[in-house]
């Protein structure tokens, strides 16, 4: 591969990652196709919600369901099929073109998914670039978010004699460990959100919709360098539980005395994600809800202490389960602490269906809640675990209930 030094990355980018660390994933993934004899990689996404393996390998995210597919060579530089014009077709420079870095071509397509007469223009231009690997082992990063018509394509196309292999965890148990640089990122966006609950709730006052408040949340976000995100909220009248809620259900108005739930998962400068979360009343909070409040802050205490490098995900979900039943509260049926990075939600889970472990130098987000006589209790920050191999929280929102 051609080592050329890098041009200058273009003033337009959104705090681009550093090129050495681009490099660093590249080399770390590279050495693991030589350990499984995977020839290339082949990855597609349509967003950057839960769209992030193409920009981990190109710093470029997915959006608005515009398909980006990456073919990464483990002896050469990257293709990269993404919306364009019919034909377009572009060489990069060695050193990058001030945006894209280990990239050699560039193929468009004007393809839709609502349109479905358009579903095999991203699989042929795939096809080009995978073509050099056609008797070879092709890795399949992250099916569940690849479309059906591109593996399809692929096998019934020039592939009868690939090989093809799940290489979804190779990626992400790479992806999970985070670098210097990228916690810092991490830390960037904690930081951000700390910002926008801050003025969300400065914002709020009875007359409002819930959908106001998330503006205010969402503006702030977005002056400070957030170029994605959600921002659940949902006011509820005492005695009902204020479950958050998204854009869809936020046109109720905020009336005094209400509770209000707030959850900013956005991500910050260079698109790392973090999440904050918080309860706030218009008025007093019950001694009801003071009491559920300070057991969720218990339940993430339990959930903590569990958080050691190499515990297995799912002993971590049975024994919050066992903790909650134990104490006359619902277990969790979904999830409740989750890794994060270029993804809103990203391995490891802490479910019984994750196969990973907990490792060092991992971001993950804790937000224990549930439902108890009427009253939603819930709190959500980010939590980091370092080289020693304790968690810091790293938002730094006080966690209370906020009284407006």
């Amino acid at each position: 591969m051609n080592t050329a030094i890098p041009v200058r990355l273009s003033e337009r980018l959104n705090t681009p990652i550093s090129t050495t660390e681009l490099e660093r994933r590249w080399k770390a993934v590279r050495a693991a196709m030589e350990r499984d004899k995977i020839d290339v990689l082949l990855m597609q996404n349509n967003n950057d919600h839960m769209g992030g393996y193409v920009r981990y390998f190109t710093d470029v995210p997915a959006t608005n369901g515009y398909p980006i597919t990456a073919v990464f060579p483990r002896d050469d530089l990257m293709t990269i099929v993404m919306h364009g014009g019919f034909g377009m077709a572009q060489n990069i420079a060695p050193g990058g073109n001030g945006i894209l870095r280990g990239v050699k071509t560039v193929l468009g397509t004007p393809s839709f998914a609502c349109a479905p007469y358009t579903f095999g223009y991203d699989p042929e231009l795939a096809a080009k670039a995978l073509a050099p690997y056609a008797d070879g082992t092709i890795g399949l990063v992250s099916t569940y978010q690849m479309s059906f018509a591109m593996v399809d394509n692929l096998k019934r196309g020039g592939f009868s004699n690939t090989r093809f292999v799940e290489a979804t965890d190779l990626v992400d148990t790479i992806k999970a460990i985070k670098s210097k640089e990228e916690m810092q990122r991490i830390r960037d966006c904690a930081r951000m959100q700390d910002g926008a609950m801050k003025a969300a709730f400065a914002a709020l006052k009875p007359g409002m919709k819930d959908s106001e408040v998330a503006a205010a949340a969402r503006y702030y976000s977005h002056v400070y360098g957030s170029e994605q995100g959600i921002y659940m909220c949902n006011s509820a009248a005492p005695g009902e539980p204020a479950k958050h809620a998204p854009s869809h259900f936020q046109n109720r108005t905020i009336r005094e005395g209400d509770t209000l739930a707030l959850l900013v998962e956005d991500n910050g400068p260079g698109g790392y994600y973090a999440e904050l979360g918080r309860l706030c009343v218009v008025g007093k909070a019950s001694e009801q809800l003071k009491d559920e409040f300070a057991f969720a802050l218990e339940a993430r205490r339990f959930t903590l202490n569990m958080l050691q490098p190499g515990t297995p995900c799912r002993d971590i979900w049975h024994a919050y389960n066992d903790f909650m039943r134990h104490n006359g509260r619902p277990p969790e049926d979904r999830v409740y602490c989750h890794g994060q990075g270029y993804d809103l939600v990203e391995r490891p889970l802490i479910r019984h269906d994750e196969t990973m472990a907990i490792e060092r130098n991992t971001n993950l987000a804790c937000h224990p809640g549930f439902i108890r006589n009427g009253c939603f209790a819930w709190i959500c920050d980010n939590y980091v675990l370092g080289e020693t191999g304790s968690f810091e929280r790293i938002h730094a929102f006080p966690e209370t209930i906020t009284e407006i």
